[in-house]
């Protein structure tokens, strides 16, 4: 087979991708459109421009942002050890300056030999080896072909995002188990319903009214499409005091187990995955800023102590239905020389889109060096992550970004803290003994500090 790979996008994924192959001695062609074909979102023409925060998230271990990066670390990825070269002062996060970050990156890729980068639009699908990288805002013309390839209702042009709570950290003595109509004598439903009285109602809604909300970009708020199929749930109370009452939280066909009576309001949250150990809020995307968002959703009664693995959030996206159409290798069901990376997969984050291109970069390598693609542990967050995007319910499939959520619970019982450095001890165990196992550059002493 030719070992020759082209790889659409040169963002965190792309790049990634471009870097692991190319380590593997396969010759790799990078598009990237900008600056000939600009986006809303972009402002300059560098290789991984960071266009929204410039922190990447805990670096802690026993956070599950800081599990992923050092597991990354142990793995060689390019972009982590950019982004720890030109880190900024924020604590236990790491945060990067953009333009030395983005600098980096490009000076990675413009000087590995094995690596030519391209400024051209590609607006159809190669039909030899390749990789698409191309973002949440890919071009028109590769979006259609996209479209015409996986079927227009496996990809998703636009991102309205539910808050997901953590299982174990909802008082069930409040909520309860149900389906809408479900009939008395059934104890359990496929639903958690967190009940309201009129009071707690008038709370919630007052708080809703009142609260921060993140600013759409100029071309997120100029397109009427994006923002009514995306309705967030304070733009719906703007419409009234019972329009939340009469929409996502409708109690019809439901009764408080406390009172024996139906709630004035409800809020239902749905299983989230395979484990049962994520739950989200059902129609409650919302725009709200995250530290608000976190104490109006505790006033939910419920949810007070709620541990969330991921907060409600709009913006403009380009991704596909990867639980119907990708292997975890990140392969295309019908056809194993095409690979997708980064955000259109359904991965969020900068650490997640970087791990999603170091996981195709290397299968794709490995596919042209005549070896079999590498399908990483669940019990690593690099294999959770994508063991979630490709196995998540297909009707309901949202992106998702790293957390301990996508874990299966300890069969012992523990604390939160406990819980999750048992989380971490297993995660770089497994990582160790799977790259051990599969001839993988795996850096024992820089993943985990010995």
């Amino acid at each position: 087979m030719n070992k020759k790979l082209t790889i659409i996008g040169g963002g965190l994924a792309g790049t990634e991708a471009a870097w692991q192959a190319a380590e593997l001695g396969i010759d790799v062609t990078l598009y990237e459109m900008r600056p000939q074909q600009q986006t809303p979102a972009h402002t300059t023409d560098h290789l991984a421009e960071l266009i929204c925060s410039n922190s990447m998230g805990s670096v802690l271990p026993h956070k599950a942002p800081g599990l992923l990066k050092a597991e990354l670390r142990g793995l060689g990825s390019m972009i982590l050890k950019c982004a720890e070269a030109t880190a900024v002062p924020a604590g236990s996060s790491l945060a990067v300056d953009r333009d030395t970050f983005s600098t980096a990156v490009h000076d990675h890729i413009l000087n590995h030999p094995r690596i030519t980068l391209i400024r051209e639009e590609v607006r159809t699908i190669p039909r030899y080896p390749v990789i698409i990288a191309s973002g949440p805002l890919t071009s028109k013309p590769l979006a259609a072909d996209i479209g015409q390839l996986t079927g227009e209702e496996h990809l998703y042009f636009y991102d309205a995002l539910s808050p997901i709570v953590e299982h174990d950290s909802i008082d069930m003595t409040i909520a309860f188990r149900k389906s809408r109509y479900d009939k008395g004598d059934q104890e359990e439903g496929d639903y958690i319903n967190c009940p309201m009285t009129e009071a707690e109602y008038d709370i919630f809604y007052n708080a809703v009214l009142e609260a921060e909300t993140i600013s759409l970009r100029d071309f997120e708020r100029e397109d009427v499409h994006f923002f009514e199929g995306c309705m967030p749930i304070e733009a719906m109370a703007q419409r009234g005091r019972k329009a939340l009452a009469f929409g996502p939280m409708r109690p019809v066909g439901l009764i408080d187990k406390r009172t024996g009576k139906r709630p004035f309001a409800v809020v239902q949250l749905r299983q989230d995955n395979l484990a049962g150990s994520l739950y989200n809020i059902v129609g409650f995307q919302t725009n709200l800023k995250w530290g608000g968002q976190r104490n109006i959703l505790r006033l939910i009664p419920g949810l007070e102590n709620a541990e969330f693995m991921r907060y409600g959030m709009m913006h403009r996206n380009t991704y596909i239905n990867s639980t119907k159409l990708l292997h975890p290798t990140l392969q295309y069901r019908t056809r194993s020389d095409l690979f997708f990376a980064g955000q259109i997969t359904g991965v969020e984050g900068y650490m997640g889109n970087a791990a999603s291109g170091l996981v195709a970069g290397i299968n794709a390598a490995r596919l042209l060096n005549g070896e079999m693609p590498l399908i990483y542990p669940p019990k690593t967050m690099l294999g959770a992550i994508h063991h979630y995007i490709t196995h998540a319910a297909e009707k309901n499939f949202q992106p998702m970004k790293a957390n301990f959520g996508l874990f299966a619970p300890p069969q012992e019982r523990m604390g939160k803290a406990d819980r999750y450095h048992w989380y971490s001890k297993r995660s770089l165990t497994a990582m160790r003994r799977f790259a051990r196992a599969n001839n993988l550059h795996y850096d024992r002493t820089v993943a985990e500090g010995e």
